[in-house]
């Protein structure tokens, strides 16, 4: 029997969203009762296609969704750019400069010029809209949006198929908006996530966005998603609203994740006051593991950051020689590996599987439930 409505309307027996870029961490989670939400936006819409279809057949008919990133808003120096190509060519030669600088000091080799990402790659509203079609070719039973309102053909797309859309806000305003648009499910993400997110705390955005929701009316269950590393988290969350949760950074250090092993390693040391929100990834605020690469780019001495999609443009190129190069037993670039992880990662403690992370989940989760109960009767 279903837990709650979002249970019912996403078909999840435990109502733990696990947000991944690997497709085995998506497979792993869903079939062990959660609800596995591949993050589309690395992908080219061929790409997407592959990973969908490999867990169509890994999945074992358990449910699961994608995560597509269509930016409502574009910054003005970018909007008449239309491909990579012209992009690139936007991007002033001094970026790559910097970024040879910046790496160079950690003992990784210069490259004269900056690839060029393949078209259909990046942060761009075509592209998410074109990942957004290859995703309702797929049995999905969600899809979710960030960056803004979810776009009228996904809210028109996902009622025509029984698609649930969900839609990630930061503040209370953004969720009404959202609910006024038509989406089905909110997920309310605190500053403390990895990745976009905005200035609220989780214990703050929660209560403020439910009770927001039902003071307009609003019959829309909301996911609570930052920070929460722990079933104990997720039960308190719930208790303040939520009807789950909408996890991220806590699969990050399971074996089945993208991740590299030194990033994993630096997970489990790190504290929580070791990330940072800064544009110097994407070109929007983004919570991720400190490095020097944060401490340059945030440096007013610096170039600055570059709008979305062009600093992305930048970054991953660099990161990816920055992985390779550390791979390879650089401990200067070891140093300068980083991802998009939130503040949780104070909590993480050792590398498990994604399926002993859900039966985790489970087991704190009721123990929470209980240990309250039991308070109640005393």
């Amino acid at each position: 029997m279903p837990m709650n409505r979002v249970c019912e309307m996403t078909g999840a027996e435990f109502p733990l969203f696990a947000f991944s870029h690997c497709r085995d961490v998506v497979a792993a989670v869903s079939k062990a009762g959660g609800f596995g939400v591949l993050g589309a936006t690395r992908f080219s819409p061929d790409q997407l296609e592959e990973e969908l279809a490999w867990i169509d057949a890994h999945v074992d008919g358990a449910p699961y969704g994608v995560d597509v990133l269509v930016p409502e808003v574009i910054d003005p120096r970018v909007r008449g750019l239309s491909d990579n190509k012209s992009r690139a060519g936007a991007i002033d030669p001094k970026y790559q400069g910097f970024v040879n600088s910046v790496l160079g000091d950690h003992g990784i080799a210069p490259e004269a010029r900056m690839p060029i990402l393949k078209e259909r790659m990046g942060i761009t509203p075509e592209n998410g809209l074109a990942l957004m079609e290859v995703a309702f070719r797929h049995p999905i039973r969600l899809i979710a949006n960030a960056l803004g309102i979810a776009p009228p053909a996904m809210i028109e797309e996902g009622k025509k198929r029984g698609v649930p859309v969900a839609a990630l806000v930061g503040a209370k305003e953004h969720a009404i908006r959202q609910a006024e648009a038509g989406v089905d499910i909110i997920v309310a993400q605190g500053t403390e996530a990895g990745g976009h997110c905005g200035e609220v705390s989780t214990l703050v955005l929660i209560p403020e966005v439910v009770r927001e929701l039902a003071r307009a009316g609003h019959r829309i269950p909301v996911l609570a998603a930052g920070g929460i590393m722990t079933g104990g988290q997720m039960a308190g969350m719930m208790a303040a609203g939520a009807q789950g949760a909408w996890t991220g950074s806590i699969w990050l250090a399971t074996p089945e994740a993208e991740t590299s092993e030194a990033f994993r390693d630096k997970m489990i040391v790190a504290r929580s006051r070791d990330t940072i929100r800064s544009r110097s990834r994407t070109g929007k605020p983004a919570r991720q593991l400190k490095t020097a690469w944060h401490e340059a780019w945030d440096d007013p001495q610096g170039p600055g950051t570059l709008p979305m999609p062009l600093m992305g443009m930048v970054s991953e190129p660099a990161f990816a020689r920055i992985e390779r190069k550390a791979a390879a037993g650089n401990e200067g670039a070891r140093e300068l590996v980083s991802y998009f992880v939130g503040q949780g990662v104070g909590l993480v403690e050792q590398v498990r599987s994604s399926r002993q992370v859900v039966q985790d989940f489970r087991e704190e989760f009721v123990g929470a439930v209980s240990g309250l109960g039991s308070l109640l009767e005393e």
